[in-house]
């Protein structure tokens, strides 16, 4: 991988700085190697001339031009002979090295060792991080905002795990609350009105109609075929079917769209009085809570948060914080070292006061992050679909996988930043050709297959060399994609979100078809040529084949 070589020669890079100026040593910047968005300026770049402007006291050309032959020393090194081409300073002080093609074949070779765990990486160190997502109130069908959650935490719980660290997928179950009571109340006033009465539905009920067809199956189940039997039933016992039904369906579309929990954690049994209680009992001997106008107040205040929090009404009656502390609590007592929340943007005013529980139970700040996932817009047919979960006018996950598929459903979910809101298009998430993204990136897996049958039908077989052959400006661009993998993945970890490896699997592809339409891979006339592009035709379908699998894609052999 081109990461492992840049960390060999931004330490050496770093000592060699160190030697050359030793009465600098303590205070030089750190070398930094970039990936330059523009080839021309080599396969990496440093700043440090830049940085030591002010050390110096000198401009940053000048200072390059004094590091230049200490970087060229480096060059002549055993561990980089033969593999820097040249190094160079540019305006307004950059310093950019370009590798020969022997540095990139390197990669080729650690492809094919690798294999299937080609970018993995031990940076986690088995550290724990629990990531509790989609988490959705089991009061309806999963809807696209949780179908983006879903995707966007599941991507990413695969690629930690992939870089090293110890995952834990957590679904927080809340079945606790007045929503669960409004659910069950909606459905027996359904229930009510399909054996011929009249009621006036609650204006807060959930109105979708899922509910009629619950009341319905809740019906046919105690075999009630009248009111004054639908009057005798418990409204805890339409709750209670509320909620294991539509739990059930939740799991139901999960499982259907490749998103797997270890843990299925239930407010009703975790945020118990009696645990509620007890934290409350531990913060008040920190002296963390106070009572005003007969309410019990969490002095937030005291961790960053604008405005102290109300944890116990004056009613008696809990506000959401204080099982959601209770929760936490459980987290930290289950030993992660991190919990990572995905949450929607209408809970973004929520952070300060949980940072600032945490902060109370005795943790850092830092163990606690909270991702918020914007909204996704459905577009059908150019038009934008419009959306209410308790009138029950949305587009459900499983409406969104019966018709696009999982593959495309999860991709175009991914296809922005999660801090920026999505444009959905179901479209052309369902065209098959090159202007749909997801059809683009499979067809580049595909295509190695078809190739690998072609070069079996010609008698072509790949056999390990030194890839001396491929010197072509698209050959050695692919060599340098498939070397920033490790790169992307950890740019994935940075910033907490798998959208850049949904952008380099694009270019990867991009790279790839570009290569097979200017080169011909299959040349029976030469054949140690053809070896070789067999070889980097493969060697980017293992990363092709890694990258969605991480993404949580299949990888289709035939398109």
């Amino acid at each position: 991988m081109l990461s492992h070589f840049k960390i060999q020669l931004q330490t050496q890079l770093e000592r060699s700085l160190k030697k050359a100026f030793p009465s600098r040593k303590k205070t030089l910047p750190s070398v930094e190697l970039e990936i330059p968005a523009d080839k021309q300026h080599g396969e990496f770049a440093s700043n440090i001339a830049l940085k030591s402007s002010k050390l110096f006291k000198k401009p940053p050309m000048d200072i390059a031009g004094e590091f230049l032959p200490v970087f060229q020393n480096v060059a002549g090194d055993k561990l980089f002979r033969g593999k820097i081409a040249k190094i160079e300073v540019k305006k307004p002080g950059f310093i950019n090295f370009y590798l020969t093609p022997a540095a990139l074949y390197d990669i080729l070779d650690q492809v094919f060792k690798e294999d299937k765990d080609y970018g993995c990486l031990d940076f986690g160190a088995k550290k724990k991080i629990q990531i509790e997502f989609v988490s959705a109130n089991p009061t309806g069908p999963l809807s696209v905002a949780h179908a983006r959650q879903a995707a966007v935490g599941d991507a990413l719980a695969n690629i930690l795990a992939y870089i090293g660290f110890d995952l834990t997928r957590e679904y927080y179950v809340n079945d606790g609350g007045n929503q669960i009571n409004i659910l069950g109340h909606s459905i027996r006033c359904r229930a009510i009105e399909l054996l011929g009465g009249t009621i006036n539905f609650p204006e807060e009920g959930y109105q979708g109609e899922y509910i009629k067809g619950m009341a319905q199956i809740f019906m046919d189940n105690n075999k009630i075929k009248k009111i004054s039997e639908l009057e005798e039933a418990d409204l805890k016992q339409f709750t209670q079917f509320g909620v294991e039904y539509l739990l059930n369906v939740i799991k139901k579309d999960l499982n259907d769209f490749a998103v797997h929990f270890q843990t299925w954690s239930h407010e009703s049994k975790i945020a118990t009085k009696e645990n509620i209680e007890t934290v409350l009992g531990y913060l008040r001997k920190k002296q963390f809570l106070y009572e005003k106008d007969g309410a019990l107040w969490f002095k937030s205040t005291g961790f960053g948060d604008d405005k102290d929090r109300v944890v116990k009404k004056s009613d008696g009656t809990y506000t959401y914080l204080a099982p959601d502390i209770v929760y936490h609590k459980n987290k930290y007592e289950r030993k992660f070292d991190q919990v990572i929340n995905i949450w929607g943007p209408d809970h973004h005013g929520y952070i300060p006061r949980l940072k600032a529980a945490v902060e109370a139970l005795g943790k850092s700040r830092d163990a606690l992050e909270v991702l918020i996932v914007q909204l996704a817009t459905i577009y059908r047919d150019g038009q934008p679909v419009s959306m209410s979960t308790r009138r029950g006018e949305f587009i459900s996950l499983r409406e969104v996988i019966n018709e696009v598929g999982v593959d495309a459903a999860r991709f175009f979910f991914l296809m922005r930043h999660i801090k920026v809101h999505l444009d959905f298009d179901l479209e052309l998430a369902k065209k098959e050709t090159s202007e749909n993204p997801v059809y683009y990136i499979q067809y580049a897996h595909a295509r190695v297959h078809s190739i690998n049958a072609k070069a079996a039908d010609a008698k072509i077989k790949f056999v390990k060399s030194d890839f001396k052959l491929l010197k072509e400006e698209e050959e050695l661009d692919l060599i340098k994609k498939l070397g920033s993998f490790s790169d992307v993945l950890m740019n994935c970890y940075n910033e907490l979100d798998p959208y850049a490896l949904v952008s380099y699997l694009q270019e990867l592809a991009t790279s790839f078809h570009k290569f097979y339409d200017c080169h011909r891979v299959i040349d029976p006339q030469n054949a140690r040529l053809s070896s070789e592009r067999l070889g980097l035709t493969n060697a980017a379908r293992i990363v092709l084949s890694n990258g969605l699998r991480l993404l949580g894609l299949s990888t289709p052999e035939k398109m």
